[in-house]
């Protein structure tokens, strides 16, 4: 994996980990199709147990290393297997689980777990419960296996009407939900300059769907995902949100959300679109325009040329006209305060 890949997410983590001394700055990442490498730093030896199940305690899991000292361990999987880590401090106790943080698609883009994350209380977010994805319109057969192995309760699709006609989801047999809108709520019409004229819309104009996604976790029915076209912008926003409610510090946020420049795979976001097939269909056209732009092909920076993060629109948004994102979760979205307390139940550890 790349450095630039794995920095972040050892920032991310570390600072949720920090209050366990014997287990610092887990991370997983895969070095071969079928192997994923452990690592960490802490004070003492550690245990390190294997798991699919993403609630395993450790009685319950495979021991795979025992008094390990070097800060590394490398275990065999089964291609596209969904791997958790136990990782234990073998004097103290202390228990920290870690995952992948990205599921290794073929032709998949930005499917990424948001499980890990410090949260409040001291707890973490649980892992293998909320799954945030790009579109998924050129998974392959595999892929498509891989994802259904999560078991997943919902699927809530954050893309306007024309996108989901033009690139149809290949996940099959979960549970579907989309609220209907025209791509022009987002783009004004023409095509839009990414940063603060979009995301500032993004707290009204992601309101119905927010719903549907917290009625989906205060359901507790099981895993849950949700996507737009590249995972970044509206599926950006949606994290950004469930993870304040879970009292993610905002900074972790942020650094999760430019993980899509990392993570995306543009390539396999939308069909190759058929320009004189399509040439009278506008949605069509605005996205044909992208696939025509070799810049497009590569996943560009979420910020404004002085570093500032497109997020903090959104934010600075609901912060003016809510007061606050609890604010926000209450009087549009429904989300009481006795709902924030039984997510905080539900979703941490």
């Amino acid at each position: 994996m790349k450095l630039q890949t794995v920095l972040p997410l050892i920032t991310l983590l570390l600072a949720g980990t920090a209050h366990a001394e014997a287990v610092q700055a887990p991370l997983v990442t895969r070095t071969a199709l079928d192997a994923l490498t452990v690592s960490w730093s802490g004070r003492e030896p550690v245990d390190i147990f294997l798991s699919d199940d993403p609630d395993a305690k450790p009685d319950d899991a495979k021991l795979v290393s025992k008094e390990d000292r070097d800060g590394t361990e490398t275990v065999k999987v089964a291609a596209g297997e969904r791997a958790y880590f136990l990782l234990r401090g073998h004097k103290s106790g202390d228990l920290v689980r870690v995952a992948e943080r990205v599921l290794p698609l073929q032709q998949g883009s930005n499917f990424r777990d948001i499980g890990g994350y410090p949260a409040a209380d001291g707890k973490h977010v649980r892992w293998g419960l909320i799954y945030r994805s790009g579109g998924q319109p050129l998974l392959t057969d595999a892929d498509v296996k891989q994802i259904q192995a999560l078991q997943l309760a919902n699927l809530v699709d954050l893309r306007s009407g024309e996108e989901r006609v033009i690139a149809p989801t290949r996940i099959d047999g979960v549970p579907y939900q989309a609220v209907g809108y025209s791509m022009s709520a987002l783009t004004g019409g023409s095509v839009p300059k990414n940063g603060q004229g979009v995301y500032r819309n993004l707290p009204t104009m992601m309101a119905p769907q927010l719903r549907l996604i917290f009625q989906d976790l205060l359901a507790r029915k099981g895993a849950i995902a949700y996507n737009c076209s590249a995972g970044q912008d509206r599926t950006g926003f949606v994290t950004a949100m469930i993870l304040s409610a879970l009292v993610v510090p905002r900074a972790t946020i942020v650094a999760d959300y430019h993980l899509s420049t990392t993570y995306r795979r543009p390539e396999w976001e939308m069909p190759k679109i058929d320009t004189v097939a399509q040439a009278n269909n506008p949605v069509a056209m605005f996205f044909a325009k992208y696939q025509q732009d070799p810049a497009a092909a590569i996943p560009q920076p979420l910020k404004e040329a002085d570093g500032t993060p497109f997020l903090s629109h959104a934010f600075d948004e609901v912060d003016s006209r809510w007061g606050s994102v609890e604010n926000y979760l209450d009087q549009e979205i429904g989300v009481t305060k006795l709902d924030l307390a039984a997510l905080r139940a539900g979703y941490l550890e």
